[in-house]
């Protein structure tokens, strides 16, 4: 295994932007970024010895940053937190006592508030034994959380084709904690749209939403409705496929053996696999992502990709029937999901 670093930028904030490298025996090429601690690409050697970049994203770290691409905002690639997808109300309670959150829009807030994890320069800690180890330290009161988290985040790839990430964070008082990872897969090497993407999620329920897509509560069957991916579904020919996939599924099996979710398309012979600690895959087809130009000047529009996210319950923090996502001093989170790449 081998991994390179290279010292790529400068954020405004004065901070130094690495690109770290990880690469396999089998040619597998994985290019991580401490900003946002962002995939920014995740290559499969091909048998005639070229490339399938299989995720969405920029050539350069300073790229996600840039005034152009944040005004038009996705998340490509990036880490998610203090809280995965939406917290209802922009307020939660813990212990008694209310927060009010940093709001994103519509009642709700998004994927950790105005200025989540995802834009962040995280601290390199150790680049090593097949891992990348990043870090980031949220104070106390940031988007309106209570306590100080430290959160890790570990890189890894093996000569399986798997890459893997894994989350470990502590607090030095009662939060909230719900992290995911945001990265955006075409498995067509990111060229057009994901029409004849084959999508599988293993679950027989989904959490319904209220029309600001907050879970409500209600765990609903797939069976008879267009959010039915139990069995292997063509994206281009889902009822309605024109008005998007927003959805989470409570997994029927959970468990790190499992497989959660996996994907392969009609253009390219790569499949991916999904395996992961958490209760939950949240479905989304980019139906609502901008017309962006990517790496190597490659046009992204709506329904170019489709995002696989690993979490508890959205919005579990005001919900009580839905697990608990309330981290406590003393107590570790810990979360880990895996992509493994096969070629068919």
């Amino acid at each position: 295994m081998e991994i390179t670093e290279q010292l790529a930028a400068q954020h405004p904030n004065r901070k130094s932007v690495y690109v770290f490298t990880l690469k396999n025996s089998a040619g597998t090429e994985v290019k991580v970024t401490n900003y946002g601690a962002i995939i920014m690409s995740i290559k499969i050697r091909k048998s005639d010895g070229s490339f399938n970049d299989v995720v969405l994203g920029f050539d350069e770290p300073q790229q996600y940053w840039s005034d152009a691409y944040l005004k038009n905002y996705p998340y490509y690639g990036a880490a998610i937190g203090r809280y995965a997808n939406r917290i209802k109300g922009s307020a939660i309670t813990i212990e008694g006592k209310e927060y009010a959150l940093q709001g994103s829009g519509s009642g709700c807030q998004l994927h950790g508030g105005v200025e989540g994890f995802d834009k962040k320069v995280w601290d390199k800690i150790t680049v090593n034994n097949g891992q990348v180890v990043l870090q980031y330290v949220s104070p106390d009161g940031e988007e309106g959380f209570p306590g100080n988290l430290t959160v890790q985040i570990i890189f890894s790839l093996n000569e399986a084709n798997e890459f893997s990430y894994e989350y470990k964070a502590t607090t030095d008082a009662p939060t909230a904690v719900n992290l995911t990872h945001h990265s955006y897969f075409n498995l067509n090497n990111g060229k057009g749209r994901i029409d004849m993407h084959h999508l599988k999620v293993h679950a027989s329920h989904y959490l319904e939403q209220d029309g600001n897509y907050c879970t409500t509560g209600r765990v609903l069957p797939v069976k008879g409705t267009r959010n039915d991916f139990s069995a292997y579904q063509e994206t281009g020919n889902i009822e309605h496929p024109e008005k998007g996939i927003d959805i989470s599924f409570p997994l029927d099996k959970r468990g790190i053996e499992q497989v959660a979710a996996e994907a392969w398309c009609d253009e390219e012979d790569v499949k991916l696999e999904v395996y992961t600690t958490e209760p939950v895959v949240h479905l989304y087809n980019s139906y609502g992502s901008p017309d962006i130009t990517g790496k190597n000047g490659q046009p992204y529009t709506a329904f170019s990709a489709f995002c696989f996210e690993t979490q508890v319950h959205p919005n579990a923090i005001t919900i009580p029937s839905f697990p608990n996502t309330v981290l406590k001093p003393g107590e570790e989170y810990y979360t880990k999901t895996i992509y493994k790449f096969t070629n068919l």
